[in-house]
């Protein structure tokens, strides 16, 4: 037996993972796939007949769901891919507030606070110019 100690760091959290497993063959256009680490929603999907040494192959095409860049994938149809978890929670702009956060209304009446306008100037004016001609239409 060994007096040595060894300390083992943790790499994992509590909570639910933020991919799961699918085969190639089964996803479709309009469903997610992580693509070179990203995760991106189908465009395209075509696949290929199995050739004489091989498995057939799904080539996708996905835009990134972050940053709108389009991505492609080769992938043999009878192997697993990553599909991202996404959850679409849409919110109601209630204010602006001058510290940079918004005020959002939840589907079950409640606010949100926590969340800061983007720092891009042409975006930020966008959504100011949007905010205030909707909420002068409101009054």
């Amino acid at each position: 037996m060994s007096d040595e100690e060894h300390h083992f760091e943790s790499k994992a959290d509590a909570g639910a993972s933020k991919t799961y497993p699918q085969q190639a063959g089964t996803i479709r256009k309009n469903g997610y796939i992580v693509i070179k680490a990203r995760p991106c929603k189908v465009v395209e999907v075509s696949t290929s007949k199995t050739g004489k040494h091989g498995h057939a192959k799904c080539h996708f095409v996905g835009i990134d769901i972050f940053t709108g860049k389009k991505l492609e994938d080769i992938v043999p149809s009878s192997h697993n891919c990553d599909v991202p978890r996404v959850n679409r929670i849409d919110y109601q702009l209630i204010d602006i507030y001058e510290d940079g956060f918004v005020g959002l209304l939840t589907d079950n009446g409640g606010t949100k606070d926590d969340l800061r306008l983007p720092t891009d100037e042409s975006l930020l004016t966008q959504l100011q110019r949007i905010s205030f001609f909707v909420l002068s239409l409101m009054e």
